[in-house]
């Protein structure tokens, strides 16, 4: 009998599903000659620091740097109940270990997810039995019957995975042995009150300085003024077209008066011909197959509300449910043994779509290239079709769905016609530029109907004598650079800065990268709940902690996306044997050591004030709505009678006094429901006018909700 381990439940189910086991116990699926268990992910963790040595229970600088000489592992702990196992996982652990030790069995199987992190949270469940039963690894794509049932019979010994393995536990141990070290250090040098810690991490704290670098190149960037001339041209009998007057392959001027010479000459000559006409049919091929950075970048720059980690949770549920591939992938192309089944994929998933006949099946090396491939495909849809999802994961399913059709629909085409106009009878130094397209075959874009940007010229041949009807110069700023999103931000971390192209992406250095495709958006989102960023209207932003920890933390190694990238680019080695694990460990630990004296010699300064938050539940004053209490919380004053249906709440980040650059305070409030109106000064128009009004914040006739009405009185 073997013993099957699956990483969740969900996934267990799966594969008791495929092999018709329907016997469930406790913890566990039995029938067939299968076990079919599962984990919770991580059942067990590494040791805190005082489980090593009880002088660690308190933070002292005199204790670090702290490197175990044997690093051990616990049973996962109850965040609720600090310092205690978790009893859910001490209970699922017991029944792992026990089905090991039960004798009919006489194999285990790993069915974690095959990655790093999958292969360690298998091991260090599996290892720490010590029974001495063969182990072997399934290594699955997807969960759907037929891979299951396929992937039972080819497992590879477990022994063959040991550097997937390595990989894993380096990166385990020198992520904790970083971050207690530098995180506990930090706080103790350049914390002011006790609280929450100064984070430090091999992650987190590079991928902040991205956004510090953009912040600051935004703040320090200096609009210059430019100027451009445009014309328009009437043919003959056609309709009149637009161009931009061009002189030595510039048609951006600094200086108004340069453009202002050449319009006193056209106002003297209205006649011009056409003097070179060039027509080109171009081809769109459609965007690559989604990795978990791509359609992170996708999903969140198409919909509000989505951030990457939003995206990889439902990804995820959507795999686990087989409704999609493995999304924890860094690859935008399929593995080449993989034609065959993406053949029936695409024939299962198109059966009823109305552009049906448009959709070719091809063997193309855009789509199907091992060299573009790093240990997991790309995502794509799997032939199990779902007849009912979520609203979020529709928008996800759709969005892999689309792009995998959009691989097999014909290539985009358009027409793109330049033209070039010259004034007649004087020689101006430069011409006048024209540049219009048609698309010719929608393709892959009527998929989602994306609709092509048009900007079409009348039909004019050479030497075609045109009149000059208008001229006018234009006046234009240059921009700044644009705040980073979680689109743009996840693209640097991916490459460490190398910019790319989507078209060359197989030139991007394997495993060069800030974290991994698995990790990266839990980056993001740990950036914001530690206070180092902020996020509005999907742009980030330093905050001024953030500011001021990229300006002063003096390990400037860890700001570094060369370092950083160097060093995943090493745990991606030891995947493949080309490093050891004790070599990478040696270099992160002597790291450690000499950040650690670094800090502990600095110059004395604060980064971090904490200020432990004032207790809410403030009573403000009494609800008009129904009389109950109106109470502060975090994001705003409401009623304490919520529970019962009272919808009276005043948000404290109100959008409507947001336009007038203000925030509802609490002074504000209390007057508020004392008098009905409060007198609030200090607004700005839409000007930048600063004015003075009375608010009243009265309920509206078509609803339950509360708005605010202004008033003006003499």
């Amino acid at each position: 009998m073997k013993l099957v381990i699956a990483e969740k439940p969900s996934v267990a189910k799966n594969i008791a599903d495929a092999l018709k086991i329907t016997q469930k116990k406790d913890g566990y699926f039995e029938g067939n000659d299968y076990l079919i268990t599962w984990a919770f992910g991580h059942l067990v963790q590494l040791f805190d620091a005082k489980d090593y040595d009880a002088k660690m229970t308190s933070w002292k600088l005199e204790n670090f740097p702290f490197i175990p000489d044997k690093f051990q592992y616990k049973v996962k702990g109850n965040p609720r109940t600090k310092g205690r196992p978790d009893p859910g996982a001490k209970k699922q652990l017991d029944i792992i270990q026990s089905l090991m030790r039960r004798n009919d069995v006489n194999a285990i199987v790993s069915a974690c997810d095959y990655d790093r992190e999958g292969q360690l949270i298998g091991d260090s469940i599996i290892y720490r039995s010590k029974v001495n039963k063969p182990v072997y690894r399934l290594l699955l794509n997807e969960w759907t019957a037929t891979e299951v049932l396929q992937g039972l019979n080819q497992l590879k010994s477990n022994r063959e995975l040991r550097p997937l393995q390595d990989a894993g536990v380096s990166r385990q141990w020198a992520d904790w042995v970083i971050g207690i070290n530098l995180t506990s250090v930090a706080t103790l040098k350049y914390q002011k009150g006790k609280g929450k810690a100064l984070n430090i991490g091999r992650v987190i704290l590079p991928t902040l300085k991205i956004i510090y670098d953009r912040d600051k190149e935004i703040k320090q960037f200096v609009p210059e003024d430019y100027y451009k001339l445009e014309a328009t041209f009437q043919p003959k009998d056609k309709e009149s077209y637009q161009a931009t007057y061009i002189e030595k392959n510039k048609e951006k001027f600094s200086q108004k008066a340069k453009l202002e010479e050449v319009q006193q000459i056209l106002d003297q000559h209205k006649n011009a011909i056409v003097t070179d006409k060039q027509v080109q049919r171009k081809k769109e091929y459609p965007p690559f197959l989604f990795n978990l950075s791509n359609l992170q970048g996708y999903i969140t720059n198409k919909y509000k509300g989505w951030t990457s980690d939003k995206v990889l949770k439902v990804a995820q549920s959507l795999y686990e449910k087989k409704f999609i591939t493995y999304p924890r992938t860094a690859s935008v192309a399929l593995e080449e043994s993989l034609v065959g089944k993406t053949a029936k994929v695409l024939e299962a998933i198109t059966k009823n779509l109305p552009y049906k006949d448009e959709i070719k099946f091809v063997k193309s090396k855009r789509i199907f290239n091992n060299a573009k491939v790093e240990s997991h495909s790309a995502i794509t849809p799997t032939y199990v079709q779902p007849k009912r999802l979520s609203a979020d994961e529709q928008i996800i399913y759709n969005a892999v769905k689309n792009r995998f059709i959009m691989q097999f629909m014909p290539v985009a085409e358009y027409e793109e016609t330049k033209l070039t106009t010259t004034i007649s009878d004087v020689n101006l130094p430069g011409i006048f530029f024209s540049k219009g397209r048609i698309q010719l075959i929608e393709g892959w874009k009527k998929v989602e109907k994306i609709q092509s940007k048009e900007n079409q010229l009348p039909n004019v041949q050479l030497q075609d004598q045109v009149a000059l009807t208008e001229h006018k110069v234009t006046s234009h700023k240059t921009k700044p650079p644009k705040y980073h999103t979680e689109k743009t931000l996840l693209k640097v971390m991916e490459t460490c800065g190398r910019g790319y192209k989507e078209e060359d992406a197989d030139e991007v250095l394997t495993g060069f990268s800030i974290g991994t495709p698995a990790t990266r958006a839990e980056t993001i989102k740990k950036l914001k709940d530690v206070g180092y960023i902020s996020i509005e209207n999907k742009q980030l932003h330093c905050t001024e902690l953030g500011n001021r920890l990229v300006e002063t933390f003096p390990i400037h190694d860890l700001f570094d996306l060369e370092f950083t990238g160097k060093l995943e680019k090493s745990l991606a080695d030891i995947e493949k044997n080309k490093v050891s694990k004790n070599e990478f460990l040696q270099v992160v630990f002597q790291f450690t050591n000499q950040a650690v004296q670094t800090i502990k010699t600095d110059k004395d300064t604060v980064i971090h004030h904490y200020q432990a938050k004032p207790k809410m539940n403030q009573v403000i004053g009494k609800c008009p709505e129904c009389g109950h209490r109106v109470i502060e919380g975090n994001k705003g004053f409401g009623c304490s009678n919520w529970k019962n249906g009272c919808k009276f709440v005043v948000w404290k980040n109100d959008k409507f006094l947001k336009t007038m650059q203000k925030k509802v305070t609490k002074t504000m409030v209390k007057t508020l429901l004392k008098d009905q109106v409060v007198y609030v000064k200090g607004l700005t128009s839409k000007k930048g006018n600063k004015f003075n009004a009375y608010l009243r914040y009265q309920k509206n006739q078509q609803n339950d909700y509360y708005s605010w009405n202004m008033e003006f009185k003499k």
